[in-house]
């Protein structure tokens, strides 16, 4: 029933997966039959897979993503180390829960691999599951620590409109680009004035504009100016609450004549909110007993984010987002060190027997 978590590994970062998964999935499913092990593919792309013990017992859902960032970056071998796109973000942590997955043998309860395909983008796989879990353990690079805390990330753009005039008559005008700049210092008391707290894991919420765009011409007071804001989340705090919250902090600090608008970034799933998971939950005292690294937060939005609204989440595989050189996760050079594959993969399949045995 088992299979080799490395030499998966290399066989799935052959495959280009950057702009349709059809073929990386293709190559899950049949691992899954060739170890006996039926796999069907729901409506909405997911890879779903079910083993059940002979008593009650809690459900494990063990989930990642096949699909990658472009571009495709071939895959090579330096001793322990695999180099190419995905190698950890997240076919080196797929290797990891495939492997677990069917090397475990519940003695109760149920377990499912819930693999889906569009992470890296709208997320509409993971947005579609309801699987009515008592815990998740999500596959990411996180160098073998339990993450059981990340920020959420939400974008939206504020609009400010005005009056066009000849720039020559500043004052027969309402400047937009005005409205915009007492927008942008606002921006810098939301927090203080209306954000959540500190989050004791997680620390301050931030809110950065990171774009803009203004002005039609360079003789004429502007009638429009816009930015975008990306907010990064700390638990309570819900995109509802905050492009609320927002709306009226800004209109109190735009001056009246000049109409101002906050609209979330258009998108067809909820955005990917905040969450924290308590130290002492079962899957967290499980993998840790198992020899995960102490838990700690996760430095990146995933789609734990719909799972934990649901049960105890973790983020949890081989890898890095980033090291002492720089980024490596969705970087040409990106990397993972295979005895941490083969690791992993050992600390899940013991933290499984933990919860299923």
């Amino acid at each position: 029933m088992s299979v080799d978590p490395v030499a998966f590994l290399e066989r799935a970062v052959e495959v280009p997966s950057h702009e349709d998964v059809d073929a990386m999935r293709a190559l899950l499913v049949e691992e899954l039959a060739d170890a006996g092990v039926e796999a069907r593919v729901d409506d909405a792309g997911n890879t779903l897979a079910r083993k059940s013990g002979a008593r009650e017992g809690p459900h494990v859902v063990l989930n990642t993503h096949v699909d990658t960032v472009p571009p495709h970056v071939r895959p090579t071998r330096d001793g322990d180390v695999l180099r190419g796109r995905g190698s950890c973000d997240a076919k080196g942590p797929l290797a990891v829960l495939l492997s677990a997955f069917l090397d475990a043998d519940p003695a109760r309860g149920t377990l499912t691999l819930a693999v889906t395909p569009d992470e890296e983008t709208d997320s509409t796989g993971a947005h579609h599951l309801a699987l009515d879990a008592d815990c998740y353990v999500v596959g990411e690079p996180t160098e073998l620590d339990v993450c059981t805390s990340a920020r959420g990330r939400f974008q939206g753009t504020v609009t400010c409109a005005g009056t066009a005039a000849h720039a020559a008559e500043p004052d027969s005008g309402v400047s937009a680009i005005q409205g915009a700049a007492a927008a942008l210092r606002a921006l810098e008391t939301f927090d203080a004035e209306r954000g959540p707290d500190g989050h004791p894991s997680l620390g301050a919420p931030t809110l950065t504009a990171t774009t803009i765009e203004g002005g039609a011409a360079t003789n004429q007071i502007p009638a429009d100016c816009s930015f975008v804001i990306d907010r990064r989340s700390v638990p309570p705090e819900t995109a509802d609450g905050f492009f609320a919250g927002l709306r009226e902090h800004l209109r109190a600090a735009v001056p009246a004549d000049v109409d101002v608008a906050v609209d979330p970034q258009a998108r067809t799933t909820p955005f990917l909110e905040a969450f924290a998971t308590p130290r002492d939950a079962d899957v967290v005292r499980a993998l840790c007993g198992a020899g995960a690294g102490d838990p700690r937060p996760f430095g990146a939005a995933t789609e734990a984010s719909y799972f934990a609204r649901d049960a105890p989440t973790v983020v949890f595989g081989p890898g890095s987002l980033a090291d002492e050189e720089g980024a490596v996760a969705h970087a040409e050079r990106e990397y993972v060190d295979l005895r941490e594959v083969e690791t992993g993969a050992r600390i899940v399949t013991d933290a499984l027997g933990a919860l299923l045995g």
